[in-house]
């Protein structure tokens, strides 16, 4: 059981504030805290507290795969640990974004590898050959924008703008209303002319400023809208966004999002995990690279409402978020004072204390987990009981 010293990225986005307080840190910090990264991707590796060397996670489990992963976990991903938890904190919104399904990121990796695009380059899509589905589980109330919304709600919400000038760009929408119309209707968005997409833009901002506070059912989307036209005004994506299920989530309620699946995240703090990639491709609501193409050609254009993933109780403390991923599963305990939880193995684990404080006991040792702290667990440690009030979030692999 080993104690995690972990990176936290300083994307634009992130917050002063809710990392910082995790942590027990000065609060506000020195500049935003996006994300809090746990695991051992080659970008930012965790580093154990482990004897007296101690090192990434990343050595450690390249010099003894087997010991810290486990045989099963081995043998199916080779020598990486599957999965990548992080605390995201979005003080405002993230961009427009989407990633590939495995084999579309193995195809795009090698051909961009064969083009000898430079990993570093800006205008790379594709960091690594691996998917990356992900699940977040709220922390705060947790606002976001994830799938297209169905053909008809579509079609309700920029009725109710009075737009003309919208009308070529949702005639596809209106001759097919479903995800060929969607799809359609996207793509003629991200295809306009450069000369006629501020013009655009700016004009659904402005009716949607002045609908939002009409009582309309779309208000909350409408006031997003108006955000994201602020911070990048003349971008589609603005009017992107508007094609999008707006989803709040309260503190431990969680989504899941597969490949293909056009998101954002806009406000609020929660847990993430993730297969280990860092594969991304913007679709807008970014000062970074969009390959509207490549965009295009990943996206999954099914619409409809995007349900809550429904957490699973065996024994009352520990709550599972089933996905259909082998590379990740997420569990939340909710500890009680006098009551010992025995979870079984999984193989390696990685265990974030948000709220209270917990004890880790296994062979006769133990660790105290305050608030913010979190442990990597190898395969090889066996049992242990977690103990204590508050709650703990539990990081295995799906297998």
């Amino acid at each position: 059981m080993d104690l995690l010293d972990n990176v936290i990225q300083p994307y634009a986005w992130g917050s002063r504030t809710a990392i910082a307080e995790l942590l027990g840190q000065p609060s506000p910090s020195a500049s935003c805290q996006a994300e809090l990264w746990m695991g051992a991707h080659p970008g930012a590796p965790s580093r154990l507290h482990r004897g007296t060397g101690g090192g990434t996670l990343l050595e450690i489990i390249r010099s003894s795969p087997e010991r810290e992963l486990g045989e099963k976990v081995v043998r199916r991903f080779g020598a990486e640990l599957p999965f990548l938890l992080k605390v995201l904190a979005a003080e405002t919104p993230l961009s427009l974004q989407t990633h590939p399904s495995l084999a579309q990121a193995r195809e795009g990796y090698a051909r961009e590898n064969a083009l000898g695009v430079p990993l570093s380059a800006s205008h790379r899509n594709y960091k690594d050959a691996n998917h990356k589905p992900e699940l977040i589980c709220a922390l705060t109330p947790f606002d976001a924008l994830c799938g297209f919304r169905s053909a008809a709600e579509t079609l309700a919400l920029f009725d109710s703008l009075g737009l003309g000038a919208m009308e070529p760009l949702l005639a596809p929408l209106r001759a097919s209303p479903d995800a060929k119309g969607v799809a359609r209707m996207f793509e003629a968005l991200m295809t306009l002319p450069k000369e006629s997409r501020g013009p655009l833009v700016d004009a659904v901002v402005s009716a949607c400023g002045a609908q939002a506070g009409q009582g309309s059912r779309f208000s909350e989307e409408l006031r997003w809208a108006v955000r994201l036209g602020e911070l990048y005004p003349g971008d589609p994506g603005v009017i992107g966004a508007l094609l999008l299920n707006l989803v709040r989530l309260q503190p431990g309620e969680a989504i899941y999002l597969s490949a293909g699946n056009l998101h954002a995240y806009l406000r609020g703090v929660g847990v993430e995990i993730m297969a280990n990639s860092d594969n991304v491709l913007r679709g807008g609501c970014t000062p970074k690279h969009v390959d509207v193409p490549e965009l295009l050609r990943v996206l999954d254009f099914r619409c409809g409402p995007i349900g809550l993933v429904s957490a699973v109780t065996s024994d009352g403390v520990e709550s599972i978020y089933p996905t259909p991923t082998e590379e990740f599963r997420l569990s939340r305990f909710q500890l009680r004072p006098g009551v010992s939880s025995r979870p079984e193995r999984r193989g390696p684990e990685i265990l974030l204390c948000t709220e209270g404080s917990a004890r880790l006991s296994a062979g006769g040792t133990s660790l105290a987990l305050p608030r913010g702290a979190s442990v990597f667990v190898s395969a090889a440690d066996g049992a242990y009981s977690l103990e204590g009030e508050g709650i703990v979030f539990r990081a295995t692999a799906g297998l």
